[in-house]
């Protein structure tokens, strides 16, 4: 890992100029730094809080829009609103290569940086809420998006396969939406306890999960296995979510018969929209979930030593390390 610099951004008339202020070390962000996505050279990092210090001229005390002083979480993902899952509504799946280049042509994510352009639609004022919960705002849209796609009601009974930093995030706004029940599989004991510890109804194994938590109306796989066990334990008219990663050659196995009698979906859940950006501000900015997200917080490093915080999420299980930008 190195580091470059970069000429200081100047904002169009409709971006404004966010100071980093935080950086969360995503999944991808491992992969990459651990070699298992060789795509090198490329700038890492895309789940971000900031401050505006300055406005684009179409942007200045306009009503409603980001102004200079306050503190944002950051939409990174660009959307090209041309290609046909765009025109559908459906941005998560845009089909133009998403990202941005340094001046020398180098692929970027925009997140490990002091300074950034970004249009001032992608920024979403948090008020008062600390940095690293607003750094927390694209995967907490991926989970509000996860949540629409599972038609998620309140009084569900909800089953998360998986314990980690996702599963967490999931377990934590169903809560808030009203779930009637909330369990977490895990193979790791100490991730059992953690979520039992955050509030969760019921932990389990994945051996003993069906008979433990029962039949569940939605189950969200944020795991990279479980697929089976998820489709075992989804109740009549119930849905499984896949929000992990997979390996390629993954199956969901779902006798047709059942689905048509049982009414069960399997659902996909990709990336976020502009309309989960709103309701993670949303939460963000009103403290609900705050407890939850300081629970998420494993480690925090300054920009200088990035290299420190990559390297500890390649070498032990995390929740989230943050990198933060160092004043002056």
């Amino acid at each position: 890992m190195e580091f470059r610099t970069e000429p200081c951004p100047t904002p169009g008339p409709d971006q404004v100029l966010v100071e980093l202020a935080a950086c969360g070390v995503c999944t991808f962000e491992r992969r990459l730094f651990a070699g298992d996505k060789p795509w090198y050279p490329v700038s890492p990092g895309h789940e971000i809080s900031g401050v505006v210090v300055e406005v684009g001229s179409g942007v200045d005390a306009l009503e409603g829009s980001p102004q200079v002083g306050e503190a944002v979480t950051v939409d990174l993902l660009t959307r090209c609103l041309t290609c046909g899952p765009c025109r559908r509504g459906r941005t998560a799946l845009c089909r133009y290569r998403q990202g941005r280049h340094l001046s020398d042509g180098t692929f970027t994510f925009g997140g490990l940086v002091e300074t950034i352009s970004v249009n001032a639609r992608s920024t979403h004022p948090v008020g008062s809420a600390p940095m690293l919960h607003a750094a927390m705002g694209e995967p907490i849209a991926c989970s509000v998006h996860s949540l629409r796609r599972a038609g998620f009601m309140a009084g569900a009974r909800v089953a998360i396969i998986g314990g980690g930093f996702m599963g967490r995030l999931h377990m934590a706004l169903v809560r808030i939406e009203g779930a009637s029940a909330i369990g977490v599989v895990d193979i790791s004991v100490e991730r059992r306890r953690e979520a039992e510890e955050a509030g969760a109804d019921w932990v389990a194994g994945s051996r003993e999960a069906r008979q433990v938590g029962g039949l569940q109306d939605v189950v969200f796989v944020t795991a990279m296995g479980g697929l089976d066990l998820a489709v075992e334990m989804v109740a009549p008219g119930g849905s499984v979510v896949l929000y992990s990663a997979f390996d390629p050659e993954a199956t969901v196995n779902v006798p047709a018969d059942r689905a048509h009698r049982d009414e069960v979906s399997i659902v996909g859940a990709y990336s976020q929209e502009p309309e989960d950006w709103k309701r993670a501000a949303a939460i963000i900015r009103s403290g609900v979930i705050a407890d939850d997200l300081d629970r998420l917080v494993t480690a925090r490093f300054p920009l200088s030593r990035a290299h420190e915080a990559l390297t500890l999420v390649t070498s032990r299980p995390t929740y989230r390390v943050f990198v933060e930008n160092e004043p002056g």
